[in-house]
């Protein structure tokens, strides 16, 4: 098949959409597909991706998005180059992730001739986009031939708005890459001393203050505990946690900052404890599913998108979201346990198998297979 993957942000910028493409992509690649990334580039040579990306390089714009902020493009050059990008290509399949976004998914769609599928990543309680604009986006809506979630919180987020049948296809994971002998713990933080992990950015929503406040709870029964905070984030956002846990005495407290992708696994495999304390808007904890795979038990917020993940006692602990003395008395429990540690991992890691990149990547083909049936029986 000849297949487009359509991205609506800056494609070189680290996020979870992007990477879901770029994992489709590659499996894809891999059984022989013909595969186009149709994507926005916002600062970063183009030469420095994939060459079957098709990018427009562009200004770009943040802008607040289920607490976190979206990078999408706002020049009227993505408009062309979409467009003839689709003109030049007979492709099969046109992919578009987060469709109802503009400009480029709702571009794509509008001159796609090709069998249109829209996969819907994002979960909100409720969506003002969706709701105030429903009526100018129903059209390109109408064009989407086949309709995934990746989780039910993100079937019924775009449902409530925009109905019809959607299919159920998760995130993946390359569980290989986290778990297995070839992936060491780093040196430095195999001294015997407790290690709690957290990975993400420091965006509210992401509930890091919790956690720095539930460590003090942690320090009282293990004073010599390690937070290790790992991701994209910002020095700005750094600063009043690193003054908080200066005023709080929390030496243990580590910002490591955005770490390679070869180094990220033995970071999950340092651990005795990975924590999850996000406030909500989250539809898939692809975090969570890392740490699976890597045979380490979760501490996670209980909210939609993660209690689809977790089950709680099994392979992790759920916990209310913005209790920080919960969240901290649950880490102590797991901390106290090693025979919980292992039977949760160990749970974990069978879950996360599930989850495998080419299992995902062959139930989306098997999907686009069907929907090409449908449209052939229906010419």
């Amino acid at each position: 098949m000849k297949i487009a993957l359509v991205s609506p942000y800056d494609f070189p910028f680290p996020g979870g959409v992007t990477q879901h493409i770029s994992y489709l992509d590659k499996h894809f690649r891999e059984l022989g597909h013909q595969v186009k990334i149709i994507a926005p580039c916002g600062g970063e040579s183009p030469e420095k991706l994939p060459e079957n990306v098709s990018v427009t390089t562009t200004r770009v714009i943040s802008i607040p998005f289920s607490g976190s902020k979206a990078r999408i493009p706002y020049s009227p050059a993505v408009y062309w180059r979409v467009r003839r990008t689709l003109q030049e290509e007979d492709f099969d399949i046109v992919h578009a992730h987060e469709p109802m976004t503009l400009p480029v998914p709702v571009v794509a769609l509008r001159h796609s001739q090709a069998v249109n599928v829209g996969t819907f990543h994002a979960y909100r309680d409720r969506h003002l986009f969706y709701q105030y604009c429903r009526g100018v986006f129903q059209p390109f809506f109408d064009k989407l031939d086949g309709k995934i979630a990746v989780s039910e919180a993100a079937r019924d987020t775009v449902a409530r708005y925009f109905g019809g049948e959607y299919v159920i296809i998760p995130n993946g994971i390359d569980a290989n890459r986290f778990g297995g002998d070839h992936v060491r713990p780093l040196e430095q933080y195999s001294d015997g001393r407790p290690n709690i992990l957290f990975v993400g950015r420091l965006e509210p929503r992401k509930g890091f203050r919790y956690l720095l406040r539930a460590f003090r709870y942690v320090t009282e029964e293990f004073p010599q505990a390690r937070l290790l905070v790992v991701g994209a984030y910002q020095k700005k956002e750094m600063s009043r946690h690193l003054r908080y846990a200066r005023r709080h005495h929390l030496t243990g407290v580590k910002f490591v900052g955005n770490v390679s992708d070869e180094e990220l696994p033995r970071y999950y495999r340092s651990c005795h404890v990975f924590c999850a304390p996000s406030t909500g808007f989250e539809s898939f904890g692809i975090v969570l599913l890392e740490a699976m795979a890597a045979g380490k038990p979760t501490v996670a917020s209980n909210i939609p998108g993660y209690r689809d993940l977790i089950d709680d006692g099994k392979d992790g602990l759920l916990v209310e979201p913005k209790d920080e003395k919960a969240l901290g008395e649950a880490i102590i429990r797991v901390l106290k346990d090693p025979a919980m540690q292992r039977t949760m991992g160990e749970n974990g890691r069978r879950k996360a198998l599930e989850y495998s990149w080419s299992e995902v990547a062959e139930r989306v083909l098997d999907y686009y297979r069907e929907l090409l049936g449908r449209s052939k029986g229906t010419a």
